[in-house]
């Protein structure tokens, strides 16, 4: 509490809300952020209830959800929220001045590059640190959409339909926005501090009031429409659980632990693997609480309905960032990650793997990695995320066929891949939240190398194995026969 002064005098955001953080003992950043964010969950649904389409214009809208957009930036970050700005205006003027055939690499240059500069000015000059709310976050949320919005573009007006695929043709824009279209769709309240990124012609349809019918219309659902509100509050109490597990939980089981040079020193192996575990299963909490409110306050508003079946249950995640449940069974690495920060995982796989030549998991992982910042535990996350990928592959491809054969069998063979997934992901996601190298190694160290180790044997030693011709023949034959 000493030092709260300092870091008031400090901040670039208001301090407008200083009373309450020195009350909860909560960083003034955080409550500036859950502030603005509970604000924005009132605001959605007077935004649904009083400026719906039968009450207001589509320039009304647009307009009032990009001015409340701003002022959440602006409370948040201060100055700091020019560097947002600026990537929006110069995305913009690319959009305007380019060729329609390079619009997508100058967008994905200029966004990736501008991110960059300011990741590494995160590092180097502010020393892994920055007193006021982290700006990147939001940045991060634009580059994805400007890049996004300019593949778009590109697939909508200079490439041939042929050439596109299904969800390509489905995605691409086929004009330019007008620039309050374009601040809008960067800069609503709904998700310029957390995201998620959505497509652009999905949120140009909830304005223009087409959202919720059109997603009917492709259900072929004919009944009255959904209200949201059953999966706001649904959504809301998970926000609780989560908050509650953070305020406890999160706090009983520290990251930094894991290299803490006594604990390694006494600690056995199993008991360093099992706090590993246990300190990452409690460090996801804040992940959900963030991505389920996002997610509350965009349903709120009345946007983010992706089908309704036959009976009239409304699933309301087209925006969705996780799956909890998905995440917490996977049995998979794959698995894992198409559950968890899915609309980042859309992204990359829209932008780069759908449309690489070669090498479309790795070159997606080191853009993934870029995307996310300079700190060298991110680029060991992803590194090391590589050949776990493809060791998890071969390993299923060599062994899933033998567990078939009964339900006991796949049972065992659930709980053995799951067992192996959420202990990969401890290990794959360490260096993620230590940041710095001389921890990472620290961590890795201790726990042998042993899933790079066991990677690389297993994507080395499986595919020799099974090339063996009788080995390949009871394979063929086992497939042929499921």
């Amino acid at each position: 509490m000493g030092d709260q002064s300092g870091f008031t005098y400090r901040t670039t955001g208001s301090i407008f809300l200083q009373p309450v953080s020195n009350f909860v003992g909560i960083p003034l950043e955080q409550v500036n952020f859950l502030g603005c964010q509970v604000f924005a969950l009132a605001a959605a649904f007077w935004f649904r209830l009083y400026l719906s389409p039968q009450h207001a214009s589509t320039v009304v809208r647009h307009a009032i959800v990009t001015l409340l957009g701003i002022s959440f930036l602006i409370f948040c970050f201060g100055w700091y929220s020019v560097h947002i700005f600026i990537l929006v205006f110069a995305c913009y003027w690319i959009m305007l001045k380019s060729s329609i055939h390079n619009i997508h690499r100058y967008s994905m240059i200029v966004a990736m590059g501008y991110l960059t500069i300011c990741q590494i000015s995160r590092v180097f000059i502010f020393s892994y640190v920055i007193l006021s709310t982290d700006f990147s976050g939001p940045l991060m949320i634009i580059a994805q959409k400007t890049t996004c919005l300019a593949f778009q573009l590109h697939d909508g007006m200079s490439r041939k339909a042929d050439d596109l695929t299904a969800e390509q043709r489905r995605l691409a824009v086929r004009s330019k926005p007008s620039l309050l279209e374009y601040l809008s769709y960067h800069l609503n309240f709904l998700s310029v501090l957390v995201g998620p990124c959505s497509n652009y012609k999905d949120y140009m349809e909830f304005i223009a009031g087409r959202h919720i019918q059109s997603k009917l219309k492709e259900s072929g659902y004919s009944g009255p429409e959904p209200s949201p509100v059953g999966a706001v509050i649904h959504k809301l109490l998970i926000c609780a659980i989560c908050l509650f597990l953070f305020m406890t939980v999160t706090k009983t089981f520290p990251i930094t632990y894991n290299t803490d040079v006594e604990f390694i020193s006494h600690a056995s192996f199993l008991t360093r693997l099992a706090y590993s575990f246990f300190s990452i299963q409690a460090a996801r909490p804040k992940f959900y609480f963030a991505w389920t409110f996002a997610d509350a306050i965009n349903n709120a508003a009345g946007y983010g309905l992706r089908t309704v079946d036959r009976n009239g249950q409304a699933s309301w995640d087209l925006v969705s960032n996780l799956n909890i449940w998905d995440i917490e069974t996977a049995t998979s690495f794959k698995m894992f990650i198409d559950n968890w920060n899915i609309q980042t995982g859309l992204w990359l796989k829209r932008v780069c793997y759908d449309r690489a030549p070669r090498y479309r998991t790795a070159l997606t992982f080191v853009l993934s990695a870029l995307w996310h910042g300079v700190y060298p535990g991110y680029y060991f996350t992803f590194l090391t995320a590589i050949p776990i990928t493809f060791a998890a592959r071969t390993v299923r491809k060599s062994f899933r066929q033998h567990f078939l054969s009964s339900a006991v069998m796949q049972f065992s063979y659930d709980v053995l891949t799951w067992l192996a997934t959420q202990l990969a992901i401890c290990y794959t996601v360490m260096p993620f939240l230590l940041l710095a190298v001389e921890p990472t190694m620290q961590y890795y160290r201790s726990m042998y190398f042993h899933f790079h180790i066991m990677s690389v044997l297993a994507a080395v030693i499986l595919p020799l194995k099974s090339t063996h011709p009788y080995q390949a023949n009871h394979s063929n034959n086992n497939l042929q026969g499921k």
